[in-house]
């Protein structure tokens, strides 16, 4: 199995490699890819030392499977290339996502839809993974009439960039700015860019990637994203109105029971999903789970996950891992 990493380097690239190593994935040759001022470098990979290529070195090796997290230009311009040779190209990137012609992929909710001719596969937003693993098996048992989200993000979700720019600031230090702002001591309701509905690109995708993994445009979304001085882990208000009414213990259990999801909701010990807890863990936490008493059939979470694990490397080598294991690739 011939797997090439592209963006090896960077942080999102270096928690798959990591990912790659804990799962045991079937690597026999890996090609890690990275920006031309890297080439020739090496990188570690359970204790070998493998060269960094270049971006038409890795076609020209024909693996069988690239892990993409190199940007979206990057992925527009290089990915059908990659496709051209028979390759399957997992991306993190938001190149493909509201492509229709690609399927956008959860692999706790719909790894199932994958077939053999999928070449292109997206990678949803690390914001939007964590809430449907939540919210798909609420869907399909209560099914969901509107969504409020409110979402408290990592600065690691925006990159190296963002993390020296706090940890200069944290030391007193004028350096490198990734943010129009500080972000020590500081809350900035100011994730991607803005859009001409003033709603961010962040927010906007948290609506239409939601509605295309579970498979329902009916659902009414709204979202409010902040960023935050976290480094590793993103968090979620989510408030949610359902067609039918539910039991709070039952919700509990069907959460509890459902992949990828640990539940811990116990606020009389102070038991509550967050960050701290949730960095490097590959599982999406939920709690804080109750009944909203303000509107029928409404329910409020807490939802928190590793944003560049379960939200971007850990969701992508599950896709790899499903394609393997029903010899997809």
């Amino acid at each position: 199995m011939k797997v090439a990493v592209v963006g090896a380097t960077g942080m999102v690239g270096t928690v798959m490699l990591k990912v790659l190593a804990e799962q045991k994935f079937p690597v026999s040759t890996l090609i890690p890819v990275a920006s031309e001022k890297s080439i020739g470098k090496e990188i570690t990979y359970q204790g070998n030392a493998y060269p960094i290529v270049s971006m038409q070195d890795a076609i020209n090796a024909k693996p069988d499977i690239a892990l993409f997290s190199a940007g979206g230009n990057t992925s527009l311009e290089w990915a059908p290339k990659f496709e051209a040779v028979g390759t399957t190209v997992i991306d993190n990137s938001s190149a493909w996502r509201m492509d229709h012609s690609k399927k956008l992929v959860v692999p706790e909710i719909n790894a199932n839809e994958l077939t053999a001719n999928d070449k292109i596969i997206a990678n949803p937003n690390c914001s939007t993974i964590q809430m449907v693993v939540v919210l798909a098996p609420l869907h399909k048992k209560y099914k969901i009439k509107r969504i409020v989200v409110s979402t408290y993000q990592s600065i690691s979700g925006t990159g190296v960039k963002a993390v020296r720019q706090l940890e200069s600031e944290y030391a007193g230090e004028k350096g490198e700015m990734a943010y129009p702002y500080p972000i020590h001591k500081n809350a900035l309701p100011h994730c991607d860019v803005f859009e001409e509905n003033g709603y961010t690109k962040e927010e906007m995708k948290l609506v239409r990637e939601t509605q295309k993994i579970l498979n329902d445009a009916t659902i009414a979304i709204t979202a409010t994203a902040i960023r935050i001085p976290v480094v590793g882990g993103h968090s979620e208000s989510v408030n949610v109105e359902f067609e039918n009414d539910f039991d709070v213990a039952e919700v509990r259990k069907l959460l509890h029971e459902s992949p990828g999801i640990v539940v811990q909701d116990n606020p009389d010990v102070n038991v509550y999903p967050m960050p701290i807890y949730a960095e490097g863990k590959d599982d999406v936490f939920v709690g804080r789970i109750r009944r909203d008493g303000s509107q029928r059939n409404s329910l409020n979470m807490w939802i928190v996950a590793d944003n560049l694990r379960k939200g971007a490397a850990t969701n992508a080598v599950q896709i790899a891992q499903y394609l393997v294991d029903h010899k997809l690739v």
